[in-house]
Protein backbone atom coordinates (compact mmCIF):
# COMPACT_ATOMS: atom_id res chain seq x y z
CA UNK A 1 0.00 0.00 0.00
CA UNK A 2 1.71 3.25 -1.01
CA UNK A 3 0.89 6.95 0.00
CA UNK A 4 -0.88 7.31 -3.09
CA UNK A 5 -3.64 4.18 -2.44
CA UNK A 6 -6.81 5.29 0.09
CA UNK A 7 -7.19 2.07 2.18
CA UNK A 8 -10.82 2.14 -0.09
CA UNK A 9 -9.35 1.90 -2.87
CA UNK A 10 -7.22 -0.82 -1.32
CA UNK A 11 -10.06 -2.87 -0.44
CA UNK A 12 -11.68 -2.56 -3.23
CA UNK A 13 -8.72 -4.00 -5.10
CA UNK A 14 -8.67 -6.58 -2.21
CA UNK A 15 -12.35 -7.80 -3.09
CA UNK A 16 -11.21 -7.42 -7.16
CA UNK A 17 -10.33 -10.52 -9.38
CA UNK A 18 -6.72 -8.69 -9.84
CA UNK A 19 -3.80 -10.67 -9.03
CA UNK A 20 -2.39 -7.98 -6.35
CA UNK A 21 -2.96 -7.53 -3.59
CA UNK A 22 -4.20 -10.70 -2.25
CA UNK A 23 -3.93 -12.82 1.16
CA UNK A 24 -0.20 -11.78 2.04
CA UNK A 25 -0.79 -8.06 1.66
CA UNK A 26 -3.90 -8.88 3.75
CA UNK A 27 -1.15 -10.79 6.34
CA UNK A 28 1.12 -7.98 6.29
CA UNK A 29 -1.74 -4.95 6.84
CA UNK A 30 -2.63 -7.13 9.98
CA UNK A 31 0.79 -7.03 11.26
CA UNK A 32 0.54 -3.34 10.34
CA UNK A 33 -2.57 -3.11 12.57
CA UNK A 34 -0.94 -4.69 15.43
CA UNK A 35 1.66 -2.66 16.06
CA UNK A 36 0.08 0.05 15.09
CA UNK A 37 -2.53 -0.76 18.03
CA UNK A 38 0.93 -1.33 20.27
CA UNK A 39 1.80 2.26 19.52
CA UNK A 40 -1.39 3.83 20.42
CA UNK A 41 -1.18 1.96 23.84
CA UNK A 42 2.50 3.81 23.63
CA UNK A 43 1.29 6.76 22.75
CA UNK A 44 -1.29 6.88 25.76
CA UNK A 45 1.05 5.67 28.72
CA UNK A 46 3.65 8.30 27.79
CA UNK A 47 3.34 11.67 29.83
CA UNK A 48 1.27 10.50 32.26
CA UNK A 49 2.36 10.76 35.60
CA UNK A 50 1.17 7.07 36.79
CA UNK A 51 3.48 6.07 34.14
CA UNK A 52 6.84 8.04 35.35
CA UNK A 53 9.00 5.03 35.80
CA UNK A 54 8.67 3.49 32.89
CA UNK A 55 8.57 6.85 30.53
CA UNK A 56 11.92 6.01 28.88
CA UNK A 57 11.17 2.46 28.14
CA UNK A 58 7.77 2.98 26.87
CA UNK A 59 8.81 5.63 24.55
CA UNK A 60 11.32 3.47 22.55
CA UNK A 61 9.04 0.38 22.52
CA UNK A 62 6.98 2.95 20.78
CA UNK A 63 9.96 4.13 18.57
CA UNK A 64 10.62 0.40 17.66
CA UNK A 65 7.27 -0.12 16.80
CA UNK A 66 6.82 2.72 14.58
CA UNK A 67 9.87 1.34 12.54
CA UNK A 68 7.98 -1.85 12.67
CA UNK A 69 4.94 -0.50 11.27
CA UNK A 70 6.76 0.83 8.15
CA UNK A 71 8.22 -2.62 7.64
CA UNK A 72 4.89 -3.66 7.31
CA UNK A 73 3.81 -1.80 5.24
CA UNK A 74 6.64 -2.04 2.72
CA UNK A 75 5.77 -5.89 3.14
CA UNK A 76 2.36 -4.98 1.88
CA UNK A 77 4.10 -4.05 -1.44
CA UNK A 78 6.69 -6.61 -1.41
CA UNK A 79 4.22 -9.57 -1.33
CA UNK A 80 2.58 -7.83 -4.59
CA UNK A 81 5.68 -7.30 -6.55
CA UNK A 82 6.68 -10.37 -5.23
CA UNK A 83 3.16 -12.30 -6.82
CA UNK A 84 2.86 -10.42 -9.93
CA UNK A 85 5.62 -11.93 -11.92
CA UNK A 86 4.54 -15.45 -10.86
CA UNK A 87 0.91 -14.37 -11.90
CA UNK A 88 2.53 -13.66 -15.07
CA UNK A 89 3.96 -17.42 -15.44
CA UNK A 90 0.88 -18.70 -14.32
CA UNK A 91 -0.58 -17.21 -17.30
CA UNK A 92 1.51 -18.61 -19.85
CA UNK A 93 0.79 -20.97 -22.75
CA UNK A 94 3.99 -22.28 -24.00
CA UNK A 95 4.24 -24.11 -27.02
CA UNK A 96 7.34 -25.23 -27.81
CA UNK A 97 10.06 -26.92 -25.22
CA UNK A 98 12.30 -24.59 -24.88
CA UNK A 99 9.16 -21.96 -23.53
CA UNK A 100 7.80 -24.92 -21.49
CA UNK A 101 11.64 -24.90 -19.45
CA UNK A 102 11.67 -21.22 -20.19
CA UNK A 103 7.89 -21.20 -17.73
CA UNK A 104 8.70 -23.89 -15.92
CA UNK A 105 11.82 -21.52 -14.43
CA UNK A 106 9.68 -18.75 -14.19
CA UNK A 107 7.61 -20.26 -11.98
CA UNK A 108 10.36 -21.74 -9.45
CA UNK A 109 11.86 -18.51 -9.24
CA UNK A 110 8.31 -16.71 -8.80
CA UNK A 111 7.37 -19.47 -5.77
CA UNK A 112 10.43 -19.04 -3.75
CA UNK A 113 9.96 -14.96 -4.08
CA UNK A 114 6.17 -15.29 -3.10
CA UNK A 115 7.04 -18.07 -0.15
CA UNK A 116 9.82 -15.61 1.29
CA UNK A 117 7.68 -12.31 2.01
CA UNK A 118 5.28 -14.37 4.15
CA UNK A 119 7.89 -15.43 6.01
CA UNK A 120 9.38 -12.15 6.46
CA UNK A 121 6.10 -11.41 7.93
CA UNK A 122 6.27 -14.14 10.65
CA UNK A 123 9.53 -13.37 11.69
CA UNK A 124 8.71 -9.94 12.51
CA UNK A 125 5.40 -10.61 14.72
CA UNK A 126 7.80 -12.15 17.38
CA UNK A 127 9.03 -8.37 17.22
CA UNK A 128 5.78 -7.14 17.88
CA UNK A 129 4.74 -9.32 20.42
CA UNK A 130 8.08 -8.36 22.42
CA UNK A 131 6.68 -5.10 22.46
CA UNK A 132 2.70 -6.07 23.43
CA UNK A 133 3.99 -7.98 26.28
CA UNK A 134 5.54 -5.14 27.64
CA UNK A 135 2.94 -2.89 27.20
CA UNK A 136 0.50 -5.57 28.83
CA UNK A 137 2.23 -4.87 32.29
CA UNK A 138 3.68 -1.47 31.69
CA UNK A 139 0.74 0.59 29.46
CA UNK A 140 -1.89 2.44 30.59
CA UNK A 141 -4.26 0.35 32.05
CA UNK A 142 -7.16 2.29 29.68
CA UNK A 143 -5.85 0.95 26.91
CA UNK A 144 -5.39 -2.81 27.94
CA UNK A 145 -8.08 -4.41 25.57
CA UNK A 146 -6.40 -2.72 22.64
CA UNK A 147 -2.66 -4.95 23.73
CA UNK A 148 -5.50 -8.19 23.78
CA UNK A 149 -6.76 -6.73 20.08
CA UNK A 150 -3.21 -6.39 18.93
CA UNK A 151 -2.50 -9.90 20.13
CA UNK A 152 -5.10 -11.44 18.12
CA UNK A 153 -4.19 -9.36 15.30
CA UNK A 154 -0.65 -11.13 16.07
CA UNK A 155 -2.07 -14.53 15.57
CA UNK A 156 -4.19 -13.93 12.59
CA UNK A 157 -1.10 -12.41 11.16
CA UNK A 158 1.31 -15.67 11.92
CA UNK A 159 -1.56 -18.08 10.78
CA UNK A 160 -2.48 -16.11 7.46
CA UNK A 161 1.26 -16.12 6.46
CA UNK A 162 1.97 -19.80 7.16
CA UNK A 163 -1.18 -20.20 4.39
CA UNK A 164 0.99 -18.41 2.00
CA UNK A 165 3.76 -20.50 2.52
CA UNK A 166 2.28 -23.14 2.04
CA UNK A 167 0.19 -22.30 -0.99
CA UNK A 168 3.91 -21.42 -2.60
CA UNK A 169 6.07 -24.51 -1.19
CA UNK A 170 3.71 -26.60 -2.56
CA UNK A 171 4.20 -25.84 -5.86
CA UNK A 172 7.92 -25.95 -6.19
CA UNK A 173 9.65 -28.27 -7.38
CA UNK A 174 12.96 -28.15 -5.51
CA UNK A 175 11.26 -30.46 -2.41
CA UNK A 176 14.10 -30.00 -0.49
CA UNK A 177 14.09 -25.99 -0.37
CA UNK A 178 9.97 -26.22 -0.09
CA UNK A 179 10.43 -28.45 3.47
CA UNK A 180 13.16 -25.94 4.59
CA UNK A 181 10.46 -23.26 4.03
CA UNK A 182 7.85 -25.01 5.73
CA UNK A 183 9.90 -25.85 8.61
CA UNK A 184 10.89 -21.96 9.16
CA UNK A 185 7.01 -21.18 9.09
CA UNK A 186 6.20 -24.15 11.15
CA UNK A 187 8.87 -22.61 14.11
CA UNK A 188 7.34 -18.98 14.00
CA UNK A 189 4.29 -20.10 13.46
CA UNK A 190 4.09 -22.56 16.64
CA UNK A 191 7.18 -20.54 19.00
CA UNK A 192 4.59 -16.97 18.57
CA UNK A 193 0.84 -18.24 18.37
CA UNK A 194 1.71 -19.85 21.51
CA UNK A 195 3.14 -16.29 23.07
CA UNK A 196 -0.29 -14.38 21.32
CA UNK A 197 -2.87 -16.89 22.81
CA UNK A 198 -0.89 -16.67 26.27
CA UNK A 199 -0.83 -12.98 26.28
CA UNK A 200 -4.67 -12.84 25.11
CA UNK A 201 -5.73 -14.69 28.06
CA UNK A 202 -3.95 -13.08 30.13
CA UNK A 203 -5.29 -10.01 29.24
CA UNK A 204 -8.37 -11.61 29.49
CA UNK A 205 -8.08 -12.72 33.37
CA UNK A 206 -6.82 -9.56 34.15
CA UNK A 207 -10.03 -7.72 32.48
CA UNK A 208 -12.53 -9.77 34.17
CA UNK A 209 -10.31 -9.64 37.73
CA UNK A 210 -10.26 -5.93 37.82
CA UNK A 211 -12.92 -4.19 39.33
CA UNK A 212 -15.24 -2.19 37.70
Amino acid sequence: MDRQTSYREWLDLLASPAPTPGGGGACALCGALAIALGRMVANLTLGKKRYADVEEEVRILEERGARLQGQFLELIEADAQAFAPLAAAYRLRPTTPSAKEEKARALEEGLQRAASVPLQIMERCGDVLDILEILARKGSRLALSDVGVGATLVQTTLEGAALNVAINTQGLQNRQLARELDSRAAIYLEANRQRAQALYREICAQLQGKDN
